[in-house]
């Protein structure tokens, strides 16, 4: 299998994204996740830009067990003596034994954007890869808006290309940066330029401006490139870079190509969402491979088909990439959806007389604005009253939330509870992080006495969602709450024009989820 050096820009391009900001104990600890998984290089920003990446940089060094750390730079000022460039001596005292370095390909850049001649780009190109050669660091040449500069002066492209070859850089990066370039150009312009230097390692690094980054990006590499640069979960500038998420499994197991260790792959989509958790991103659970719904099925047919052959929807098995087969359960289910929703919550249904009812008893709800394709524990309670097997553990007998701003500006929510608990009525008051958290805290005074089991149920998170469902009817609000502990998971949702009523309803059901599956 031939080897594909994966160049990770998450700490350095990725951090470009809107909303991201990495500290440096950020940078660390995905650094650490992204050597463990396995790939070649981690850029790790910039040293000469801000404090922060060179502090990085100083407790980065000599830390990583597979992966090489690279430092970011570019070609020196114009009209001036390398030996006296800043960003070049920041870079040299890292302490890298890698580096890349970016410098323009399109005449555009360096007319406008450099306002320097043609000849003096192709200098600084020269003197900065030389220079740094001499200082025996590996070199990488990001060759900046390859693909607009070979469209539009091919010739001068390719001078800027040669000028870093003929200065010893080990790669040579050609960059789709303004993520405009469809896949047949880019297959076109790589096989074109591998030609023109057949002994020179060539990579690719896009941007998904046209939602081409990862086509790009595998069209480059099947089309002669070693190298392919991007982040993970396609974090990035504008909209983004190229996805490695997508990139590494599609190469890696469709193609006859070794990116990442073979053993490691199956670590994807756990890398995927450790990421995500620590820019405070909310994971899209529709990218494949690693996303919550890339081996999801809502359809009768879908489902009923999976359950004889896997192949029949879907394009691997997702163990392959660490993640899982899941079920929605909707008013689109059938019986199939009803049965392997059950398997997976360890309920035998198949031949369960009431299994009809409960298919009407999901479509009903469904109907009256409730959601089950992520609420295991609302479609758990709701098969056991249609089955009858549902124990009332309380009964509500009312409740009021307030929520007050004081003088100095602070918020306070307060939640009464009044419950009817075994004959017994239990009135409690608590004060929380917003009415959803006065709510929980509230619930569970009134109940852990009599419940001490739901110690171990912890709320993580809720979302409101407003929807107007048509233009002649109040809008609805749905609650999402989902409770975790280490050997489970579940959600639930409620519906109601009051937003407390849902979430009581939310949080109510995860309670007696809790207690029924005692």
């Amino acid at each position: 299998m031939k080897q594909i050096k994966i160049f990770d820009t998450t700490l350095r391009d990725g951090s470009q994204g809107a909303g991201i900001s990495f500290s440096v104990e950020d940078k660390l600890k995905i650094a650490s996740a992204l050597d463990d998984f396995g790939v070649s290089y981690i850029e790790g920003g910039w040293p000469g830009s801000n404090p922060k990446d060179e502090e990085f940089f100083q407790l980065a060094k000599n830390k990583f067990k597979h992966s090489k750390l690279v430092a970011f730079g570019s070609t020196r000022k114009k009209n001036s003596d390398i030996k006296e460039d800043e960003n070049i001596k920041k870079i040299t005292e890292s302490g890298v034994k890698v580096v890349c370095i970016f410098g323009k390909s399109w005449d555009l850049h360096v007319k406008y954007a450099l306002k320097t001649s043609l000849k003096e780009n192709l200098n600084m190109i020269s003197d900065t890869v030389s220079f740094l050669k001499s200082k025996k660091l590996e070199v990488i040449y990001d060759a900046e808006h390859y693909f607009d500069g070979y469209i539009h002066n091919k010739n001068y492209a390719l001078q800027t290309v040669k000028a870093a070859i003929d200065a010893g850089a080990d790669y040579i990066c050609l960059c789709e940066t303004n993520g405009g370039v469809l896949p047949s150009y880019i297959e076109k312009i790589v096989k074109e330029t591998i030609q023109k230097f057949p002994n020179v390692k060539f990579g690719i690094h896009a941007h998904n401006d046209c939602e081409c980054a990862v086509a790009n990006s595998i069209m480059a590499v099947l089309s002669g490139c070693e190298m392919v640069q991007g982040t993970i979960n396609g974090i990035g500038e504008r909209c983004g870079n190229a996805n490695l998420c997508s990139i590494i499994p599609s190469l890696q197991l469709k193609g006859k190509y070794r990116c990442v260790p073979v053993r490691n792959l199956k670590n994807i989509t756990e890398l995927s969402r450790y990421v995500d958790e620590i820019a405070n991103l909310i994971p899209n659970d529709c990218l494949p491979y690693v996303g919550r719904n890339a081996f999801a099925h809502k359809a009768g047919v879908h489902v009923s088909a999976i359950k004889k052959d896997s192949r029949t929807y879907e394009q691997i098995n997702p163990k392959h990439v660490g993640n899982r087969r899941s079920v929605l359960v909707s008013d689109l289910s059938g019986k199939s959806n009803i049965v392997s929703k059950a398997d997976e919550l360890a309920m035998d249904l198949e031949k369960d007389k009431n299994l009809r009812g409960i298919i009407n008893a999901v479509k009903e709800k469904e109907n009256e604005g409730y959601q089950y394709e992520n609420a295991d524990g609302s479609f758990y309670i709701l098969t056991k009253k249609v089955e009858n097997k549902c124990k009332d553990f309380f009964t509500l007998k009312s409740y009021r939330v307030s929520v007050e701003k004081n003088a100095d500006g602070s918020i306070v929510s307060e939640a009464t509870v009044k419950l009817d608990v075994n004959g017994k009525e239990e009135h409690t008051v608590a004060e929380g992080e917003g009415p959803v958290n006065a709510l929980d805290k509230c619930l569970r005074k009134a109940l852990i006495k009599f419940y001490p089991e739901i110690k171990n149920v912890l709320l993580t998170d809720f979302k409101v969602r407003v929807i107007n469902s048509d233009a002649n009817t109040a809008a609805k609000v749905r609650v999402l709450i989902e409770t975790r502990d280490k050997k489970q998971s579940w959600g639930t949702i409620g519906v109601s024009e009051n937003i407390i009523d849902a979430c009581w309803q939310a949080l109510s059901d995860s309670v007696e989820y809790k207690l029924l599956k005692k």
